[in-house]
């Protein structure tokens, strides 16, 4: 269980942020937002279970319960009482589930930032997941990974960063993990619905919804369905930078999210006023 917390760099004081990836579960993911975003939080990121060459092999029945426990036993662990949490694509996920776990505890989830996620898979999004695992099995890993910054990035920003795209495909390549753990996440997240204990749980929590209008592997409107699903908060939709906008687009992502905060944070200061 690994995982770091970067520490706000004007406020010791400052509230707990928690980054949760997507598909591929590294906390290196998140790294060009590290630096703008522990400017106001602590920031705390790690790798989710079963996403490493030398990781064990997921058991038969895994759940997104599953990886909501493994980081209430970080949050418990560092002693967390409240914070903000953004995850990507079923990095949302976790958040929603998360929120059911500590839904009667003095633990307090104070807002869920969701990026290009969903309430209920599209059929776009299946065909997709299809066409990788149908790759994986066929091709191996080598063809999955080489294929993969198709469903997450923009043709233009390939075409500007093929060199340090084809380094980060080395690298994934160089600890990519046991294949049934692929298909056993992809299996979760094509499964996953939110459902009316997400719905509860999340009720008063500040929610924030990011699309990206050119994402190919989750389309546009599904952040909009998941706005609607779960009955409040803010949608922002942003013109580019495909799936992995805080890759292709971190400037614009990190500004985006923050306005949020600002925008949270203003509420609570004119509420307890």
């Amino acid at each position: 269980m690994s995982y770091q917390i970067h520490r706000c760099t004007g406020n010791s004081a400052a509230e707990y942020l928690i980054l949760s990836s997507g598909l591929g579960g590294h906390a290196s993911f998140w790294k060009p937002q590290i630096a703008a975003l522990t400017e106001h939080f602590h920031v705390l990121t790690y790798d989710q279970e079963g996403c490493h060459a030398d990781s064990a092999l997921l058991p038969h029945k895994y759940a997104i319960t599953n990886l909501a426990l493994q980081l209430l036993e970080i949050i418990k662990l560092e002693k967390i009482q409240c914070f903000h949490f953004i995850g990507h694509a079923i990095g949302a996920f976790i958040g929603a589930e998360l929120a059911i776990l500590i839904v009667s505890s003095e633990i307090k989830l104070l807002s869920l930032t969701c990026i290009n996620s969903w309430d209920e898979i599209d059929p776009h999004t299946q065909k997709c997941f299809e066409a990788r695992v149908h790759l994986l099995k066929s091709a191996g890993a080598e063809a999955y990974v080489r294929a993969q910054g198709l469903f997450l990035y923009p043709p233009a920003w390939i075409s500007k960063n093929y060199q340090h795209l084809n380094t980060l495909e080395n690298i994934q390549l160089d600890d990519f993990p046991p294949a049934p753990n692929v298909m056993k996440r992809i299996q979760t997240a094509r499964q996953f619905k939110i459902n009316d204990q997400h719905i509860q749980a999340l009720q008063h929590s500040q929610l924030h919804f990011i699309a990206n209008q050119d994402d190919f592997l989750v389309p546009v409107h599904k952040s909009s369905d998941l706005q609607q699903r779960l009955g409040h908060g803010q949608l922002s939709v942003l013109v580019t930078g495909a799936h992995a906008s805080t890759v292709a687009q971190p400037e614009l992502l990190n500004k985006t999210m923050l306005q949020f905060f600002h925008h949270h944070f203003l509420k609570v200061v004119l509420f307890s006023n």
